[in-house]
C-alpha cells in the first residue's frame, strides 16, 4: 500500500512485540514508479529500491541490459569523439561563411588574422554556451543522443556551460590527455567534466 507523504519524513510505527518498544520505518520512493512505500516494503537491487509491482519489469530490464528508470548511462570516449567531430564540421562551415563576409570589410592582412581569431573564439564560446545552457547539448551531441548534466541528472546553467567551454580548452591544450581521461574514468568524465562537475550521458 503506497503512502502519499514526503520520502524524507521519518515515521514511527510501534512494533508487535511489547518488549521491543518502538521501531522506525522510513518512507522511500520506488526507483521505477516513484510511488512512496515504507522501506521494508521495498526490495533492494544494488542502489535501487523497487516495489513488488515493479519487480518483474525491473528484473526483466536487468536481464535485457536496459538501464532502469532514473539510472544515468554515461557516454563513452568514441561516441563523445563523434559528437565533437560533428560539432567541428558545423562550426567550421559557419566560421568559413562568416569569415568570407568579414574579409569584404577588412583589408589589412594582420588585422584580418587577428579579427578572424577573435571572432572564431567568440563564436565557439557563444555556440557552446547557448546550446548546452539551453538544450543541455550542442548540435553534435544532439545528433549522437548525448546530454550534459549535473551529477544528479539536472541540467546545467549558462554560467557552468560557459565555464565548461574554457575547461574544454584546457583538456585540449594538455596534449589531449584531458579527453583520454574519459576512457579511464568510471563515470566517463573528461578533465573539463571534473573541473565543472558535469557528466555526459546518453539522453
Amino acid at each position: 500500500m503506497s503512502l502519499d507523504i514526503p520520502s524524507e519524513d521519518l515515521l514511527q510505527v510501534p512494533s508487535n512485540g511489547p518488549s521491543e518498544g518502538r521501531t522506525s520505518r522510513r518512507a522511500k520512493n520506488c526507483s521505477e514508479c516513484g510511488m512512496v512505500y515504507f522501506d521494508d516494503e521495498l526490495i533492494r537491487f544494488g542502489d535501487a529500491l523497487v516495489c513488488g509491482k515493479c519487480k518483474p519489469l525491473f528484473v526483466q530490464k536487468l536481464k535485457e541490459g536496459v538501464a532502469p528508470a532514473g539510472e544515468m548511462v554515461y557516454a563513452g570516449f568514441w561516441i563523445r569523439a563523434g559528437a565533437k567531430f560533428v560539432d567541428g564540421i558545423i562550426f567550421t562551415i559557419v566560421a568559413l561563411v562568416l569569415g568570407v563576409l568579414g574579409n569584404l570589410f577588412t583589408v589589412h592582412v594582420i588585422a584580418r588574422v587577428i579579427l578572424q581569431n577573435v571572432f572564431s573564439f567568440m563564436l565557439g564560446l557563444a555556440y557552446t554556451t547557448y546550446f548546452v545552457g539551453t538544450y543541455g547539448a550542442t548540435p553534435g551531441k544532439m545528433a549522437c543522443g548525448l546530454k550534459v548534466v549535473r551529477p544528479d541528472g539536472e541540467r546545467i546553467s549558462y554560467a557552468r556551460a560557459c565555464g565548461r567551454f574554457f575547461a574544454d580548452i584546457l583538456s585540449y591544450t594538455v596534449l589531449g590527455i584531458g579527453y583520454l581521461m574519459v576512457a579511464l574514468d568510471e563515470e566517463r568524465r573528461a578533465l573539463h567534466d571534473r573541473i565543472c562537475d558535469t557528466r555526459v550521458i546518453k539522453a
